[in-house]
């Protein structure tokens, strides 16, 4: 059977009421009292009720945390930047997957597993402008990443188009003018996609160079396979390109790794960028070159305006913009 708070009172020779004073941290408890309390506690191995903390004080000290797929890189480093923030302020982290998909977003602004938690953190791909009025929840919210498509919501963003940007201003100053993407969207506005490739796009503009269709490597999903198979594609095609501007880091990899085994030397032939600066790029051979987007400030910036939120309700909304910097390793 579980410890419960009288088990811990009889062994510490104390009350019911003093106990529970000391589980709540109130400070009006003498030093000695709280010593032999949490001593009774851990000798027990007890575990206050969350549950009926919650319901005491309207709070449960828990916030969630909603990513589409763990399985990248990105976000599983993220994850583990919102949790390391949050226990800076006494949070735990509930972690939900979306899978990309619109449906099971939309199913968790109304799910009643909200009621767990004292905010949330979402980080939508599936849902567009159209759902807009969805985002209006009875749980303190704070969107994460690039679609910024409620005005009236807290959101922390990737500066995508001018990250893009300089990403590819920084491959045309190393000489590089057949430039090729990997992960493109035909047709995407407000996604990942669509902002990087419009840094991209203006970034060949400004530099009077036209946009050649033939080098836009289309991949849906932004894994290492996906990589691969676009760069593959547009070695198959026999259009010309001297550097790559992968959309993620998971793609630059998939990329590179068609270049080498198609006898295309990195840098040297080919150049490779890629973006999120996750920590398998470090390792891989050669380095990746990428654009690290501020993934810890954006963890940190995030919970801290949940918290805010959460503390208070009738605050001005914020729209936070975190900067980026590019990372030079040897792929360029």
């Amino acid at each position: 059977m579980a410890a419960t708070l009288h088990d811990v009172a009889r062994l510490a020779g104390v009350s019911f009421k003093t106990v529970s004073n000391v589980v709540n941290d109130y400070p009006h408890v003498r030093p000695s009292t709280r010593q032999r309390v949490q001593a009774a506690i851990e000798q027990l191995g007890y575990q206050p009720n969350l549950s009926a903390r919650s319901l005491r004080s309207g709070r449960s000290d828990a916030i969630s945390l909603a990513v589409p797929e763990l399985r990248l890189p990105y976000f599983a480093e993220l994850a583990d930047e919102v949790i390391r923030a949050a226990e800076r302020r006494g949070l735990v982290v509930l972690i939900e997957q979306t899978n990309r998909d619109r449906r099971r977003e939309v199913d968790l602004l109304s799910s009643n597993r909200l009621r767990m938690v004292d905010g949330l953190l979402f980080s939508p791909l599936g849902m567009g402008e159209e759902d807009a009025s969805l985002l209006e929840i009875g749980v303190p919210l704070v969107l994460l990443g690039e679609r910024l498509f409620h005005p009236a919501v807290d959101h922390v963003l990737i500066q995508n188009v001018e990250a893009a940007r300089g990403a590819t201003r920084y491959l045309m100053d190393r000489g590089r003018r057949r430039i090729a993407v990997v992960g493109y969207h035909p047709g995407e506005v407000i996604g990942s996609a669509g902002l990087r490739f419009r840094g991209y796009r203006e970034a060949l503009e400004e530099a009077g160079i036209a946009l050649d269709e033939r080098l836009l490597g289309v991949a849906e999903l932004w894994h290492r396979h996906q990589g691969a198979e676009a760069a593959q594609q547009l070695l198959d095609s026999g259009a010309e390109f001297d550097a790559v501007f992968a959309f993620n880091d998971t793609l630059a990899l998939g990329a590179m790794h068609a270049l080498l085994a198609a006898g295309r030397r990195v840098p040297e032939d080919v150049a490779v960028v890629g973006f999120d600066n996750t920590d398998e790029g470090q390792y891989s051979q050669p380095t990746l070159t990428t654009i690290d987007p501020g993934r810890g400030v954006i963890a940190d910036r995030a919970v801290d305006a949940l918290t805010r939120r959460i503390a208070d309700r009738a605050l001005p909304v914020q729209h936070v913009e975190v900067g980026w910097s590019l990372v030079e390793r040897e792929s360029t």
